[in-house]
């Protein structure tokens, strides 16, 4: 049990959201999303590997915390990169190549309080 007054330790968390009309429309194998979605996870930790929350991230790796979350189409995931983007919030949009279809996007990892409401209305990935 924590000592009275002593705060919990921080759960960053790394959010990644993928299209799920990949999988449920467009019938994108199954491991060609899941792909997606290590190459947007990988990106952003890599364009923000200096930043202190990455690295704290990254020196407990047996205890990472990732949520996987589903845009319902491009249109939401779009919409998603843009509020990131005018929040501030570090993210990667992926987009796959040659294709240039956007697929998903991870944010770099951060505290789960500061960009869980952003993300409120995405569901768990199924």
């Amino acid at each position: 049990m924590a000592a009275p007054g002593s705060a919990a330790p921080r759960r960053l968390v790394q959010y990644v959201v993928v299209r799920s009309d990949l999988v449920h429309t467009l019938a994108w194998p199954l491991g060609a999303v899941i792909t997606q979605a290590c190459h947007a996870a990988t990106a952003a930790i890599h364009l923000n590997y200096s930043d202190p929350d990455t690295q704290e991230y990254l020196a407990d790796l047996d205890n990472m915390h990732k949520v996987v979350l589903q845009a319902l189409d491009q249109a939401s995931l779009s919409t998603l990169s843009e509020t990131l983007t005018e929040k501030g919030v570090d993210h990667k949009l992926w987009i796959e190549q040659p294709e240039n279809v956007p697929t998903c996007l991870a944010l770099k990892p951060y505290p789960k309080e500061t960009v869980h409401p952003l993300l409120r209305k995405f569901k768990l990935f199924k």
